[in-house]
């Protein structure tokens, strides 16, 4: 992939809205545009990175074990699906079907 021409602007960072009731605040969008958002959990050995296309249309998730870092990355139109193919990815015996 080409790198983008012309300035890239200035680096910014994905934020919270204010919690409703105390509650935490689960997921990160990018300020000035809602549908982009960004979301991060973890089990006791997985971790998981869903980010939403800039629309919010399709989701990007990155599984990542947490004892070997080794990593795999899905994309699908929904989070769960992503989710699950990515975690599916991870954990095959075979690095070839991923």
């Amino acid at each position: 992939m080409d790198r983008p021409e012309g300035s890239r602007g200035r680096w910014t960072s994905f934020v919270a809205d204010l919690s409703s009731g105390g509650r935490a605040v689960r997921g990160l969008h990018e300020e000035g545009n809602l549908r982009h958002r960004v979301r991060v959990e973890h089990d006791r050995h997985t971790l998981l990175i869903h980010l939403s296309d800039e629309d919010g249309r399709g989701w990007t998730t990155v599984a990542v074990d947490r004892n070997s870092r080794a990593w795999s990355v899905a994309q699908r139109d929904t989070q769960l699906d992503a989710a699950t193919r990515a975690y599916d990815a991870l954990y095959e015996s075979d690095p070839t079907e991923r």
